[in-house]
């Protein structure tokens, strides 16, 4: 029985949701990648609230110049941004059962460069 693309995306989230869990001290900062858009969000799984989010559709990002990556890299500086001002410094990464590249790799990136650790 062959899997879905989808299918085998989801096996592998649930797989990394086992290990990785976000706390009030190290909230967990998840993405989720459409064909056009990238999302993010910082949540405290404990609590199961949103600290904050940033995604691709936001107002504030410009992506009419960017390609896809390059939008992806600026979610990743908003969205740290964002959470710095919330009292947020580290990070648990959840990549939502995506490979680590690509779109994916460049939001981690820029949010690391604006100032978040992992």
């Amino acid at each position: 029985m062959a899997l879905t693309k989808n299918e085998r995306r989801l096996r592998i989230k649930n797989r990394i949701r086992k290990v990785v869990s976000g706390t009030e001290a190290r909230p967990r900062l998840a993405v989720y990648r459409s064909n056009k858009e990238i999302y993010a969000q910082i949540v405290d799984d404990v609590t199961g609230k949103t600290i904050v989010a940033a995604s691709s559709r936001d107002k504030d990002i410009d992506t009419a110049k960017a390609n896809k990556v390059e939008a992806a890299a600026l979610v990743g500086k908003v969205l740290a941004e964002k959470a710095l001002k919330a009292g947020v410094e580290t990070i648990a990464f959840d990549r939502g059962g995506y490979l680590y590249h690509g779109r994916v790799k460049s939001l981690a990136d820029g949010a690391r460069e604006a100032g978040l650790k992992f």
